[in-house]
């Protein structure tokens, strides 16, 4: 089972970045998907959740209305698509899968937002 992040780095306050988690070794088409991110001495946090059928979406306060959680169930691939980012934005983004009990972690991707 692998969960695969990519798609972070360093960007300027109002810029864009667009998360890609590819997942292999699992029926990832029966899995809800989601989106935590954990920045330096906090603890690590839901930012969205996208159901196993793409049906059903949830952003976290903080993010609603800039970031959009989507799938691509043909690819196994979940995204997390980030617009007008701010510096409290700035975190170690992990993927994350789950059906009932089973749950599976990406090893994280940074993003840092500064100018």
């Amino acid at each position: 089972v692998q969960l695969v992040e990519s798609g972070g780095g360093l960007v300027q306050p109002g810029g864009s970045l667009r998360l890609s988690c590819a997942a292999s070794g699992f029926t990832f088409s029966t899995y809800d998907m989601s989106w935590y991110r954990q920045a330096p001495g906090k603890e690590r946090v839901l930012v969205a959740t996208i159901s196993s059928t793409g049906g059903s979406r949830n952003v976290a306060d903080s993010v609603k209305g800039r970031f959009t959680i989507s799938r691509d169930n043909a690819e196994n691939t979940v995204y997390l698509q980030m617009n007008n980012l701010k510096p409290e934005d700035t975190a170690v983004y992990y993927c994350h899968g789950r059906l009932r009990s089973l749950s599976f972690w990406g090893q994280g991707t940074q993003v840092t937002v500064s100018s």
